[in-house]
């Protein structure tokens, strides 16, 4: 489960599988672990979803994406782009002007308008 991204205690892994392992056997079957993961997966909450990842971008935990995050991020997927590209990128969502991706531009481009409860 936290391979899939989920943030589980062991406890919580202990009580799911007393719940389904019927046989007492200490497994569960792949249909029953995906019934688990269909509930845990509609349980998220899709703004929470989007600040991680906005978190993983901003590594240097400023508060902003910058030009620099976008060239690691860039490198770490093999793409080759200039500094005008990416800096292109940025100021296409930057409604402020500031040269950076704030956590509420980001979220803005990830969610429907709709969505945003910020």
């Amino acid at each position: 489960m936290r391979a899939l991204g989920f943030d589980v205690r062991k406890e919580e892994v202990l009580r799911i599988l007393q719940d389904l392992d019927k046989d007492e056997a200490g497994t569960i079957d792949f249909s029953e672990f995906k019934g688990v993961m269909a509930v845990k997966i509609s349980e998220r909450d899709p703004l929470d979803e989007i600040r991680k990842a906005f978190r993983l971008f901003d590594e240097d935990q400023t508060g902003f994406i910058s030009l620099k995050n976008m060239r690691r991020i860039a490198k770490e997927l093999g793409e080759h782009m200039t500094d005008e590209e990416l800096q292109a990128m940025i100021d296409e969502f930057d409604r402020d002007q500031d040269g950076m991706i704030s956590e509420s531009e980001f979220c803005a481009i990830m969610l429907p308008d709709d969505d945003l409860n910020l």
